[in-house]
């Protein structure tokens, strides 16, 4: 579990078997989980500048993680939430629900209003106002959002704003998405049976072609 508070900023690349994560982020161990974007990464191999993860196809499906690391791109990076540790954030798993766009960013005077609409609009219905999510493993208070969710906006405070890769991003960028735990379990427990939550994966195409395929 995470709590959505970056504590550290790295580059990911690729790696003959997943992505190494060059980074300061402090002292790991072998077999430590380490949120990287938002996605839950083990920590397979030891390095003198961070550290080498193995990713499966299912993950680089639901997340960014394949256009970052083919472009050498920032991460955000938070290791696991200890039982000691204060819950300054909100539990974050670390499993991206889907992908989202980036459609506004727009600069305030006190704020950044940062502006999201879930690629697959079915997701909308995990998001109010008020309500937490996870944006490249961030946490963040929704501040609004359409009748259906599907597109919403955030109130980003400067600490935040330049204390993670949210500064580097540009509209039209994808992000990693998770929405709040309670919104997925009230869903599951209240579902019809034999139906089933949407998924949203990056094409195969796109994988396939930069050589994750």
């Amino acid at each position: 579990m995470f709590t959505g508070l970056v504590q550290a900023i790295g580059r990911l690349e690729r790696s003959p078997a997943g992505v190494r994560v060059r980074t300061d982020l402090g002292p790991l161990a072998l077999g430590d989980s380490v949120a990287v974007d938002g996605v839950c990464l083990t920590v397979a191999e030891l390095l003198s500048d961070g550290f080498r993860a193995d990713v499966s196809a299912e993950t680089l499906g639901r997340s960014t993680l394949a256009e970052r690391a083919a472009a050498g791109g920032w991460v955000n990076l938070e290791p696991a939430l200890r039982l000691v540790d204060r819950l300054g954030g909100h539990l974050v798993s670390g499993h991206v629900d889907g992908l989202g766009e980036i459609t506004t960013i727009q600069r305030q005077p006190d704020a950044w209003r940062l502006e999201v609409a879930w690629l697959d609009p079915a997701y909308g219905r995990y998001v109010c106002e008020k309500a937490s999510v996870a944006l490249d493993g961030i946490s963040l208070t929704v501040a609004g959002c359409e009748a259906d969710g599907s597109h919403f906006w955030m109130a980003v405070i400067p600490t935040t704003w330049n204390g993670t890769t949210l500064a580097g991003r540009r509209v039209g960028e994808r992000v990693n998405l998770e929405a709040d735990l309670l919104a997925k379990y009230t869903e599951r427990l209240l579902r019809p049976a034999g139906t089933t939550a949407p998924e949203a994966t990056l094409s195969s195409a796109w994988l396939a072609e930069h050589g994750w395929g």
